[in-house]
């Protein structure tokens, strides 16, 4: 594997732009390619709808909680309109160069009066409830409200995709009519919220809740297209059109199918899109990316950074080094692998350039790092609060149990870089261009509000009572800095973490429509059965159909999703295998996570090959390369629950010291380098020896070591192949 130029020398080495002004954008928010940039009155305006949403969900979970359907819809329904308002249908531009349409005028008309027409309707269901104090409208705006409104909302999608002009600076009128759209449809869930848990799902529901509910669907997945891309998107559209067409399906796909109003109103419930993603997007999610936010507002992550560039940024391959540092401790916090691949990969790819890594190298790794983010406690990318809730086990249970697997991940990625930093003797950068260490050591105290998240979470408090601790905790650290948080920094952070949490809300809402499905045609249970014939109750041949399924399912969709799907399917089937229901789990979640980088189809890989300028599906498969212990780790717990904290002290310290000897022996095979240049001989029994020590057993640590020492004493010079074979005579 080509991945650096061996003639690197520190002569070399010189930065287009300086570390310091690069590492001060490492907070900046990247602009998507469909995301509109305001300015004048309407940037205010979109500024303040932000803050408070975030505002309107720190109050709820901290100071008055409001009814728990009323609350998770307005968490949607918030999220649908400022998703409307800030990104296009497709992508933007600066200059309206369009000429008028009739086929588009009349389609945007005919939108307009549908959406209005169902908005007059349900202001007028509104003000009868309020004078009459009973949970019903008018007969004739009951009966009339949804039709139109679906109408209208349907013709504005797309108007959207085919004839709407997508300037940045201005949200377009069908985009504002899908606003509107969505104002309707949730306040008309919200106001018969109690009786939709009632008689929703049944044949108790009215029309007027079918259409109030098909219509928010729609507004669900258009944002998810627009977030999220297409993979979601379809993946849903398939489990709803099976809700429709089970009675002419074969097999175990064969159900008696359901009328459009029982499968919307039942999907509208906390059976569907208010079932547990949505639950924890409405909760822990927002509540740590506002606190990612904060950090970003008191430019905390770029004293994260810094602090990895002086730590390593001198090693071999410092840059490299300083991703996996900052890549994992960002992707803890930031919620997408994709998303942190941007946002620090801005920096740590240009530099890891810089010092010899070929571009399809250095996005590989950006990639590989960012992606285990998602698996580091106490955060995990908001794996760990989905996880806790699908499967009542305490959270902090799930917090202990990631610890080792994390560490094992992170490990093999720093093996691989420094073994390839080896092989082409690469250098680090400059001390020069380096923050200076002991500076920064005397601004330690900036670790404080991760400090106190972590803390918290060890002292028994509850988690959302640690998240604001730990956002209160950035606001006061930050005053011991040039960048204080005033009320602009304050606004700024609620506004940006308005901003950050949109993709999550329209991803975990969409999630909860295939949930949904899944539950009211019973077909997790059914592909269960299927499983457990295939494997022929061999729990290892089960292990392998999951996994299979995890990484399928997980291509191009966010890991929330991706998880919460594959978990669906598949936990149900490895649990009735006896697998236990915390290994089951993290084995799902894991192969979730890491389908982020497995070709073809790696979203954060290509994140990675975007800023690198290498090729996209050469960056994922050297990706796939990079996270290869990911593909063991799993494994390695499923045979030892130690790792996963379930034994004791004594055995979980073993188990943990020889998976990193197995990691390093894996990672030595696949860079082909261990003490130097490895043939492929050595490779192959480098890598057997590796996969030796997946079980911790004694005899298999014994042999993994002793191929280990053989190797070792083979590439010294020690013995050669002839002195061998003289000793076989």
């Amino acid at each position: 594997m080509s991945d650096a130029n061996p003639k690197q020398t520190k002569e070399d080495v010189h930065h287009e732009v300086s570390l310091a002004e690069a590492v001060s954008h490492v907070d900046e928010e990247p602009v998507g390619f469909n995301q509109r940039v305001f300015s004048g009155t309407l940037l205010w305006v979109v500024a303040v709808a932000c803050v408070a949403y975030s505002a309107f969900h720190l109050y709820v979970m901290n100071i008055y909680p409001l009814e728990t359907w009323a609350y998770r819809l307005s968490h949607i329904g918030g999220g649908l309109a400022l998703g409307f308002m800030i990104y296009a249908a497709g992508a933007t531009r600066n200059e309206d160069v369009s000429k008028r349409n009739l086929v588009g005028d009349t389609v945007l008309a005919l939108a307009a009066v549908g959406v209005f027409t169902g908005f007059a309707m349900m202001i007028a269901i509104w003000y009868n409830v309020m004078q009459t104090g009973m949970p019903a409208g008018q007969p004739w705006a009951l009966r009339f409200y949804g039709i139109p409104l679906f109408a209208g909302s349907v013709l504005a999608v797309m108007h959207g995709w085919f004839f709407t002009v997508r300037l940045k600076d201005r949200i377009s009128l069908a985009d504002v009519l899908l606003v509107v759209a969505t104002f309707s449809a949730i306040a008309y869930l919200i106001l018969f919220s109690r009786q939709l848990q009632l008689r929703g799902g049944i044949s108790m529901a009215l029309p007027s809740d079918m259409w109030a509910a098909v219509t928010c669907v729609v507004l669900v997945v258009e944002l998810t297209r627009r977030l999220a891309g297409m993979a979601l998107v379809i993946i849903a559209s398939v489990f709803v059109g099976y809700a429709f067409l089970g009675p002419w399906l074969p097999g175990i796909l064969y159900h008696r199918g359901y009328d459009a109003k029982r499968f919307f109103t039942y999907i509208i419930t906390d059976n569907g899109i208010l079932s547990a993603p949505i639950a924890i997007s409405s909760t822990y999610i927002i509540l740590f990316v506002i606190f990612a936010a904060f950090l970003q507002a008191t430019r905390v992550g770029e004293y994260f950074v810094n602090f990895a560039f002086a730590a390593a940024g001198h090693k071999r391959g410092g840059p490299a080094k300083v991703a996996v540092f900052a890549s994992g401790l960002m992707g803890m916090i930031n919620g997408t692998s994709a998303g942190n691949v941007v946002a620090t990969g801005s920096l740590t790819i240009p530099m890891m350039k810089k010092v010899g890594y070929k571009p399809q190298t250095a996005a590989s790794v950006e990639a590989a790092a960012s992606t285990g983010g998602q698996i580091m406690p106490p955060i995990m990318g908001a794996g760990a609060f989905i996880m806790a809730e699908i499967t009542g086990i305490p959270y902090i249970n799930i917090v202990y149990a990631g610890i080792i697997p994390a560490v094992i991940y992170f490990l093999s990625i720093f093996f691989m870089v420094d073994l390839a930093a080896q092989k082409y003797g690469m250098v680090g950068l400059p001390r020069a261009d380096l923050p200076k260490f002991g500076k920064l050591l005397k601004q330690v105290y900036l670790f404080t509000p991760i400090i106190v998240l972590i803390g918290s979470l060890l002292s028994g408090y509850s988690v959302i009572r640690c998240g604001t601790l730990a956002m209160v905790s950035a606001a006061v650290v930050s005053w011991l800095t040039p960048h204080r948080m005033g009320p602009k920094q304050l606004f700024r952070a609620l506004e940006l973490g308005a901003r950050m949490a949109l993709q999550l809300v329209a991803v975990c809402a969409t999630a909860g429509i295939i949930v949904g499905v899944i539950a009211l045609t019973g077909i997790g249970s059914r592909f269960s059965a299927v499983l457990l014939g295939l494997a022929e109750h061999s729990q290892f041949l089960a292990l392998v159909f999951a996994m299979l399924v995890s990484i399928v399912l997980g291509m191009g969709m966010p890991t929330t999703a991706a998880y919460v799907v594959a978990a669906s399917v598949m936990a149900p089937g490895l649990i009735n295998l006896g697998i236990e229901p915390l290994t089951a789990h993290f084995f799902i979640f894991y192969f979730a996570v890491i389908s982020a980088i497995t070709p073809p189809v790696a979203l954060a890989a290509y994140a990675g090959a975007a800023l690198s300028g290498s090729d996209p599906l050469k960056t994922s498969v050297e990706s796939f390369k990079f996270g290869l212990a990911a593909f063991i780790v799993p494994y390695m717990f499923y045979l030892s629950d130690e790792m996963l904290l379930q034994g004791s002290w004594v055995d979980s310290i073993h188990v943990t010291a020889t998976a990193a000897v197995g990691v390093y022996l894996l990672s030595a095979a696949v860079q082909g380098w261990f003490f130097g240049r490895a043939n492929n001989v050595a490779r192959i029994v480098l890598l057997a020896g590796g996969l030796t020590m997946i079980d911790a057993g004694w005899l298999t640590d014994v042999v993994g070591v002793t191929v280990g020492i053989a190797v070792y004493v083979y590439q010294k010079g020690f013995v050669r192949p002839r002195d061998m074979a003289r000793g076989a005579d």
